[in-house]
């Protein structure tokens, strides 16, 4: 638990907020190694930001990627690529399709994201040719940020990549959408040992920070109608080599 003095200036902001966020919503991928129901230290973090959109009335889901059957690919379904199963056409349909927040949390093992962390960038990839109702790229409108947890050193090496992999299929990035946890070097306790990650004042601040920006800048966009369709639709260069704009390609 946060410290009652933190706990209560954040209720204390939440409390301020003048803007309404109630028809957001928000979906949090955690890429924790453990099953439910055991404990997840990135769960810990999670719950930092969770509770700000929450406390707006953000609808806030979350896909403990563990718990599903996800094959390896970059294609929407891998069921059309020699996998038996595939749960993730439905979680991207039920869950990531209609979120305005999307944020990748990830423990740190080896210095680098989990794997399941990294099989998700790589299933959001596969449906990130799609187009939304304005023909731009689908994920063209959504926001994105990061969580990172781990007991070792590869907090920020993880944010860059996850925010770069986000950014580069589509989503909008704030400032400062990113907030991670790392204990001493080498093996020690994770975030929720001994309350060590609550007790972090900086790990807090930045988590906080990048719940509202990401709230600020969905409200944003939403309110703008999405990003803006010029010079940013796709159809516009499905043109013969002979007809391309640009001579390089012809």
């Amino acid at each position: 638990m946060l410290p009652e003095s933190v706990q209560a200036f954040i209720d204390a902001e939440i409390a301020a907020s003048t803007t309404d966020f109630t028809d957001l919503r928000a979906v949090y991928v955690n890429g924790t190694l453990k099953r439910s129901p055991e404990v997840s230290h990135t769960d810990g973090l999670i719950a930092v930001g969770r509770h700000v959109f929450e406390g707006v009335g953000v609808h806030v889901d979350e896909i403990r990627t563990v718990d599903h059957d996800i094959p390896p690919g970059v294609y929407p379904d891998m069921r059309e690529h020699g996998w038996a199963t595939d749960d993730f056409p439905d979680l991207y349909r039920s869950l990531i399709e209609p979120a305005d927040i999307v944020v990748l949390a990830t423990p740190i093992w080896l210095g680098d994201q989990s794997s399941l962390t990294r099989k998700m960038v790589e299933r959001l990839y596969g449906w990130s040719g799609e187009v939304n109702a304005k023909g731009q790229w689908a994920y063209y409108g959504k926001v994105g940020g990061v969580v990172v947890t781990g007991n070792e050193d590869g907090g920020k090496h993880c944010a860059a990549q996850l925010l770069y992999a986000l950014s580069h299929i589509g989503f909008t990035i704030p400032p400062q959408a990113d907030t991670y946890w790392n204990g001493e070097a080498g093996p020690g306790p994770s975030y929720l040992d001994d309350n060590r990650g609550a007790q972090n004042h900086w790990t807090t601040r930045n988590a906080v920070f990048a719940a509202w920006n990401m709230l600020h800048a969905a409200r944003r966009i939403k309110d703008a109608g999405g990003i803006p369709a010029h010079g940013n639709i796709i159809a516009n260069w499905d043109l013969g080599d002979q007809d391309h704009p640009n001579p390089e390609y012809r």
